[in-house]
């Protein structure tokens, strides 16, 4: 049953290429931001007051247009304000709205502010918005946007005229007349997919749960991606909208930029029609964005599979923090953000120069995709550590913290030996923090491998890998016990808070399962153990 569940998703997440002009014609580029010059928004209750006036010069006299929404941008002080601000529902932008683009980018950083500041972030919020009295902010322009003003159809106005004559009225005339010629008004809707060339016959398969974000000046709309990449706007447009990715995954995780203080990496489009976009992101293409939208989609592929009918294992924690470091080879579970306390010394030498980020934001996983060069290399390497966010769900950050701590020593002490040699490790020896976290290591690193390596083989095909010599844990025990009909729940359910070492590993499998221990016993006997 659930593999049938399984190949339905397949069948369903596969499909024909977008039927969009060129999908795959956007140049989308990195580093920061570069602003040009300011420009004045049409938007503003003045400018908006104005272009009605012009347009029903008697009507005018009647209404007064009031704010329905205010343009400010926030300053928080750590990240703790930055999340409270994101959960009040607002969407935040790192740089001004009303500014001319000189370059895109995925990120700015205001040059007043240190470099290990958060930025200011910039928001249009409702006019009953509750601005928070410990968070630092400023208004910088009131404002009217018709959608928003649930009077605006009792009015009898044509607001679109009204918006286009503001338009005209501020200088802006242009970015509206390239698109009015053929009286296009729409939603932004389409559909954003990646090409994985050994999947699905390498067609199109849709960027699941990631939020498409548009905006023309303050007037901003939202949508996010279905698990087939569709996504539809609310809010109509009559001048080019810019497009952006925010990986921030209804599945409840989100993916960080690198060395830049915001918790959700963000790839700007640049801009599109009012009636959307479509786009493919490709392993050749865009190296960085390719790297976010493999991680996004393993990471969501992951997590909605671990329901009872399909990998019948805990889901992740809710508002897990995935990190992209590509100068590593290596990836990591420390769940930071969930618990997880460490010497910051070890974390700074395995990070380097994001040890500054990766303390403010302490991130969850990192994948470091340096010999990731393929959607199914990273996909790999992402479910691997999604599978230990799942056993941290069941072990907790008691067994957490000395595990990490192990990691980090290992990596540093012996030369980028992720894994150490195990409970007998020099450094370890005598130490029983260490001993604990080499015994968490063996069953979890275990626990992680075999389910990387059973999630690969059913999307790819083939049989399960044979793993390296110089592993000194054995996660053919697993595929060994999988194999014969235990499933990948029940080994998960022998994961719990006490099973700190192998030896209780196997005592826990034998207690839930004796009416199989002749077969456990063979599975740890076969492999050494």
């Amino acid at each position: 049953m659930k593999r049938v569940f399984f190949l339905a998703l397949i069948l369903v997440s596969c499909s024909k290429a977008p039927e969009a002009e060129s999908p795959h014609s956007r140049e989308v580029h990195h580093g920061m931001i570069e602003l040009g010059e300011k420009l004045n928004d049409p938007y503003t209750v003045d400018n908006m007051q104005k272009a009605l006036s012009k347009v029903y010069p008697t009507k005018a006299e009647r209404i007064d247009i009031h704010p329905t929404d205010y343009y400010v941008r926030f300053l928080p002080a750590d990240d703790a304000q930055l999340k409270r601000l994101e959960d009040s529902g607002l969407y935040l932008m790192d740089h001004p709205m009303d500014y001319r683009i000189k370059r895109e980018g995925d990120y700015y950083m205001d040059p007043s502010l240190a470099d290990d500041a958060i930025t200011w972030q910039y928001a249009v919020v409702p006019r009953d918005y509750e601005f928070p009295e410990d968070i630092r902010h400023e208004v910088l322009d009131r404002c009217y946007i018709s959608e928003h003003d649930p009077y605006t159809r009792a009015m009898d106005i044509d607001w679109l005229q009204v918006e286009k004559e503001s338009f005209v009225l501020t200088g802006n005339g242009a970015l509206w007349e390239q698109d009015v010629k053929s009286g296009v008004s729409a939603a932004p809707k389409g559909r954003i997919t990646f090409s994985d060339p050994a999947f699905c016959d390498g067609r199109p398969v849709g960027v699941a749960g990631v939020t498409v974000a548009c905006n023309v000046f303050v007037k901003v709309a939202l949508a996010t991606t279905d698990r087939d990449g569709y996504y539809k706007m609310e809010t109509s447009f009559s001048s080019d909208p810019r497009y952006r990715l925010v990986f921030k995954n209804t599945a409840g995780f989100s993916i960080g930029l690198n060395l830049v203080l915001i918790p959700a990496s963000v790839s700007t489009l640049g801009s599109g029609t009012p009636a959307g976009i479509d786009f493919t992101v490709t392993e050749s293409g865009n190296a960085a964005l390719f790297r976010r939208t493999a991680v996004n989609n393993a990471a969501y592929d992951y997590i909605t599979r671990c329901n009872p009918d399909d990998l019948d294992i805990s889901a992740p924690p809710k508002d897990l923090r995935i990190w992209i470091i590509p100068f590593l080879r290596e990836s990591s579970a420390p769940m930071l953000h969930h618990g997880t306390v460490l010497d910051q010394g070890l974390v700074k030498e395995y990070v380097g120069k994001y040890a500054a980020p990766v303390a403010l934001f302490a991130p969850d996983v990192t994948i470091g995709t340096k010999d990731g060069q393929s959607f199914a290399d990273i996909y790999a390497s992402t479910v691997h550590e999604m599978a230990h966010t799942s056993h941290f769900v069941k072990a907790g950050s008691e067994l957490w913290t000395p595990y990490i701590a192990y990691i980090l020593k290992s990596f540093v002490m012996e030369s980028g030996a992720l894994y150490g040699s195990g409970p007998d490790t020099s450094f370890s020896a005598g130490v029983e923090l260490f001993q604990k976290g080499a015994g968490v290591c063996e069953i979890s690193e275990m626990w992680a491998y075999f389910v990387a390596a059973s999630m690969h083989k059913e999307r790819y095909g083939g049989s399960m890998p044979s793993y390296p010599a110089w592993m000194w844990f054995r996660p053919e025990i697993l595929g060994y016990l999988y194999e014969r009909g235990t499933s990948r729940g029940e080994i998960f359910r022998a994961l719990g808070a006490d099973v700190c070492d192998l030896a209780a590993f196997k005592k826990e499998l034998l207690r839930l399962y004796p009416e199989r221990d002749y077969m456990i016993n063979q599975a740890f006997a076969a492999y050494g153990k």
